[in-house]
C-alpha cells in the first residue's frame, strides 16, 4: 500500500502516518471487480462526506477518472482513492468493508468519529 499526499494535506493523516482512510481486503476486491466489470480503466474511487440525512451527513461513493485540485489521493493496492478536503476530517481513521448478508450487500463505513447515527442507518453525526 503506498500513499500520496500532497505536502499541504501531509496533517491529514493519522498519527501513525496510516491513510485518512482504508478499505479492506474485500472492498478492494469490489471496488476492483466492479471497474472491470464496467470497462472503467484508469478510475478510482471517489469518498466523500456530504450534508444530507436526518442526522447530518451521509457518505458518497463514486468513480472518478482524475483528482480534482484539492484532492488528497490514497493509493491502496492498486485502487486511488480521492478524498476531498472537506471530507477528509470527518473521515479520519474510517475503514471501509464490503459485506453481504441476507439483507443485502454493500460497503460498510468504520469510522471512530461518528458520534450518533440515525434509525435507518444512512446518515451519521459527528
Amino acid at each position: 500500500m503506498t500513499t500520496h499526499i500532497p505536502s499541504a494535506d501531509r496533517d491529514k493523516t493519522l498519527e501513525t502516518g496510516e491513510p485518512v482512510v482504508r478499505l479492506t481486503e474485500k472492498a478492494i476486491q469490489q471496488v476492483k471487480d466492479i471497474l472491470a466489470r464496467e470497462n472503467m480503466d484508469g478510475y478510482g474511487l471517489r469518498v466523500a462526506v456530504v450534508s444530507s440525512g436526518c442526522s447530518g451527513y451521509t457518505y458518497h461513493l463514486d468513480f472518478a477518472l482524475q483528482e480534482r485540485p484539492d484532492d488528497m489521493v490514497v493509493h491502496l493496492d492498486g485502487i486511488k482513492v480521492y478524498l476531498d478536503q472537506a471530507s477528509a476530517p470527518y473521515l479520519k481513521g474510517t475503514v471501509i468493508d464490503y459485506v453481504s448478508g441476507l439483507q443485502g450487500a454493500g460497503f460498510k463505513f468504520n469510522n471512530p468519529n461518528v458520534k450518533s447515527t440515525c434509525g435507518c442507518g444512512t446518515s451519521f453525526s459527528a
